[in-house]
């Protein structure tokens, strides 16, 4: 293992994305499945492009962890996370319907994809090394950041870098009604960089081995 992610394990344990409780409800992924048509409409797209309120990718989910979708969902419709769309359709959820679209959505397309869990990334490049240990990113994502240390929070390796861009700066916006994102230990990580940081480790993240994908469908459910 080379030095920078030697440096990134080593990072101080911060929270470094949403943990609030999540659903404690049985997860049933078949149940899961029938419950994502609301959700295939973007995620179901390659590279799908959202326009409002703000312009980037919408993000990879197939592959992401069960709990964080289920905690994901549940901050957009507690209003911790603002985005209208996504507030919407969490608002339309039980607790039930986010554990079982977080199991669907997991293992959706796992068959067709290799696992890069224990994939040891790329390294970066000295700068953003330096960045990624400044915000211990690695402590709670991973030192691949492909295989979080808890389940709430998300994998990022490979993730749009536009839209990891967007959610960073999520999490230093205030006072707009449609964009941002209530987390005291994200909200203070993102202020210590300029937005061009933020934007570099970003970029490098979305290089990344990873197991989230698109699962492309051929029809509307």
């Amino acid at each position: 293992m080379n030095q920078a992610l030697k440096s990134l394990l080593a990072a101080p344990l911060l929270c470094l994305s949403v943990l609030t409780a999540s659903p404690a409800a049985a997860q049933d992924a078949a149940a899961g499945e029938k419950k994502a048509s609301m959700c295939i409409g973007c995620h179901g797209i390659p590279r799908y492009q959202s326009s409002f309120p703000e312009v980037y990718k919408v993000p990879l989910i197939s592959g992401q962890g069960a709990k964080y979708i289920a905690t994901a969902l549940a901050a957009y419709k507690k209003g911790e996370r603002k985005h209208p769309t996504m507030r919407a359709i969490a608002t339309s959820l039980s607790e039930q319907d986010m554990a079982d679209l977080g199991a669907f959505y997991e293992k959706h397309g796992a068959s067709s994809v290799k696992t890069v869990a224990d994939t040891t990334p790329p390294a970066p490049p000295a700068d953003v090394a330096a960045l990624l240990t400044k915000g211990a990113c690695a402590s709670c994502h991973g030192a691949n950041f492909n295989k979080p240390i808890d389940g709430a929070y998300p994998k990022i390796a490979g993730q749009y870098n536009d839209y990891l861009y967007a959610a960073l700066r999520a999490y230093g916006t205030e006072g707009n009604p449609q964009v941002g994102r209530a987390n005291p230990v994200m909200g203070a990580q993102v202020k210590q960089f300029k937005r061009a940081e933020l934007k570099a480790m970003a970029d490098y993240l979305a290089t990344l081995p990873s197991d989230m994908h698109t699962v492309p469908l051929n029809r509307f459910r």
